[in-house]
This record gives C-alpha cells, structure tokens and sequence, in this order.
C-alpha cells in the first residue's frame, strides 16, 4: 500500500473530520462510535437523500449520548453527498447506505481522497469490490469494512497466536448465524432482501461472519458448495443458507445463515477445533461467551481477557463489547495516523464478497465452485434462480 496522505501533527491535533453517508438503522452505532472518540474524531456531517432522516437520527442519539450539545450541535446535513465532499473534504466518510449503493459512493469518496469505512457487504460484485480494493490501494487510501466480529474482545489475540502456530493446525470450524427477522423488517424498506440491492441471509447477515472464520483459520477459501432456501421470510433472496468450504491450509468449514428464526433469539457462534484447543466464541442474545479449551480440558478464556484487558485496558474492552464500531473507529484511525492497514482492510472486504458470491454460484451451477472466482459475477444473476 502506498503511503498516501501523510498526517502532519497539526491534522492530528486538530482530529479527523468524519462524515456519515445514509441515516438508517446503523448509523447509530457510528454515531455513538464516533463521539465516543471526540479526542480523536470530530463528526462533520450527515448526509441522507431523506432530508428528515438526519435530525430524526439525531434524536434517537441524544439520550445515548454523553456532551450530546457539545459533539453534535454543529452537525452540517446535506442531501448529495457530492456537494458534502466537495464543502467538507472529510478525512473519513463512513458509508451506510443499502448494499447496492454501496459501490459509486464508495468511489467517488476514495477519488475525493477520503478514506472510508464500509459497511458490509462491500458491493454486490466480485469485480467492483476488487475495484475499490485496489483504487484505495493506488492512492495510499484505507478502506476499514465494517466486519464487527474481528473486533469483538480477544479475537485480535486468538488470530495472533494461530498465526504463530500456539493453536497448532487448523481441523475444521463452523459457523451458525440464526439472524431472525419477521417479514415486517423486509416490508419497511423495498430493497431489503432483493437480489439487486440486500441479498439474502447469506450476502446480508453471514458475510461477515464468513470473514470471521477466515481471519481466525488465518487461511483463505479456495472452494465452496451449498443450498439455500426460501422457507419463510416474504422476499425476494432466500432466508436460509447451508453449505461448506474448504481452505487453502487444507481445513473445512460449515457454515448455515438463516434470517428464519425468532427475531428475539439472535445467535451468532463460531467454532474451530485445531489440534491444540477447541475455539467457541458465541453471542447469544446479546451477550458473548469464549471457551478456549486445551486437549486437557483446561478453559483458557479468562487467560485471554486478562491479556487483552492489560493490552487495551478495561474501558476500551467495554466499549467495544457494547459497540464493535467504537473497535473500528479506533483501529481505522490508528492505520490513518500510522500509515498502516486497519484490522478489516478491504481485502478482507473483497475476499468476504467472493466467497458469499461463489456460494451463491455453486448454488445456481449446482456444483462445487474453486474460488477466487475467475471473473466476474453479479449477484443480480441469482434473480434466475426459482426458489
């Protein structure tokens, strides 16, 4: 990666000036995120095609705010996203918008000579998420994606000691996401669930859980087969997702993603068995658990979190554990002001979307599919699939 814009003192000094693109559900979170971290970050804008979707945004904000008066009463809000580059030249423009947009913005935020945060997916297609990958790479731009599993408390450790060999070889994994959602939740917006713009549980909800397992497995997918389903969510893509992958160390993973289940039971678990220990990480609910057990049945959990407690200190892992975009921001100014990569780098936003997009492949050939995929692939095409 090239340098790119160098950050002189008096820039850091004066913190990075961020704008959020899109109002919706998650913008919250970068909010939050964001003034969490005023010594750092100074919010600019907030940008929607919606011109109520700001102020409405903003007051779901207020009471979850500490210094709401003094981190947002300056807020600028703008309608084009354009016009808010071209005024601002903000140093971080966080993208939040539906998936199918996510592209053009994306663009002409990295041409602007922003760097962004994106969240996922990073665009409906193998070719164009590559496209930003290396754009961002030829201007010394950072994408930071908005894969909120790698930053979850001790993640970053456990992917450091399977890089150093601690764990030994890397067996096999799962991954379950049971992402409930009542048909309500597609109604209220058009594009939600559609093959164009959202995807199915699969592209929507377990994508970044796949990015998970490859950062933990510290190894790429190099092939993937699978079904889906359309059991009993009112859309257009399916609700139900099960497959398995290989990867490049050899190791196999299985992985199902459902929107199907109970909205209240949110579950999101990831197991690795290695010839060393046995990983789980969970979040139930609401509320993670880890077990790192030994060949002796030693649970080395609590090893790590005083590890990572005295590495970040307490205050930080509680921010995180309430808010994953908080671990972001963080990370994304850290590679900015250092000229380094952030932990969720847009090769790992890329590599998430080809793998998602060669399951849906394998689906539509019926068959096993290598990966990378050779070219190009829409994600629209699955509009031909009856399910």
């Amino acid at each position: 990666m090239k340098r790119g814009r160098i950050m002189s003192q008096e820039a850091i000094t004066n913190k990075l000036k961020v704008a959020i693109i899109g109002c919706g559900r998650v913008s919250e979170k970068h909010i939050r995120a964001v003034t969490g971290l005023s010594d750092r970050l100074s919010l600019l804008a907030l940008v929607d095609t919606n011109p109520d979707a700001p102020a409405h945004l903003l007051s779901a904000c207020k009471k979850k705010i500490k210094k709401y008066k003094d981190v947002c009463a300056s807020i600028k809000t703008y309608i084009d996203y354009k016009e808010m580059l071209n005024d601002l030249h903000p140093d971080i423009v966080a993208i939040t918008v539906p998936s199918g947009l996510h592209f053009q913005i994306a663009k002409d935020c990295l041409e602007a000579n922003a760097n962004i945060l994106l969240e996922k997916p990073m665009t409906m297609s193998n070719k164009s998420s590559r496209e930003l990958y290396e754009l961002a790479e030829s201007k010394g731009l950072r994408i930071a994606m908005g894969h909120i599993y790698r930053y979850f408390p001790i993640v970053s450790l456990l992917h450091e000691d399977m890089v150093n060999g601690v764990f030994g070889k890397a067996g096999h994994g799962s991954v379950i996401v049971r992402w409930g959602h009542e048909n309500e939740y597609y109604q209220q917006a058009a594009w939600r669930g559609t093959w164009k713009s959202d995807g199915g549980a699969l592209m929507n909800q377990t994508v970044h859980a796949l990015d998970l397992m490859c950062y933990l497995m510290n190894s790429e997918a190099v092939s993937v087969n699978g079904m889906i389903a359309r059991r009993f969510r009112d859309m257009e893509a399916e609700d139900t997702a099960m497959g398995v992958y290989t990867f490049a160390n050899g190791a196999l993973c299985q992985v199902e993603g459902t929107t199907a289940t109970f909205p209240k039971e949110h579950e999101a678990s990831f197991f690795i068995n290695t010839e060393n220990a046995a990983i789980r990480i969970s979040l139930y609910k609401g509320k993670p658990s880890y077990s790192i057990r030994t060949s002796k049945g030693k649970n080395l959990a609590f090893k790590y979190l005083r590890r990572y407690i005295k590495q970040n200190g307490l205050s930080y892992l509680i921010s995180v554990a309430k808010n994953p975009h908080y671990g972001i921001y963080t990370d994304l100014y850290r590679a900015i002001t250092t000229s380094t990569s952030p932990v969720a780098d847009g090769r790992s936003g890329y590599l998430a979307v080809d793998m998602v997009l060669g399951f849906y492949r394998a689906v539509l050939k019926k068959t096993e599919i290598e990966l990378p995929l050779p070219g190009e692939f829409k994600i629209e095409e699955m509009a031909k699939l009856e399910l």
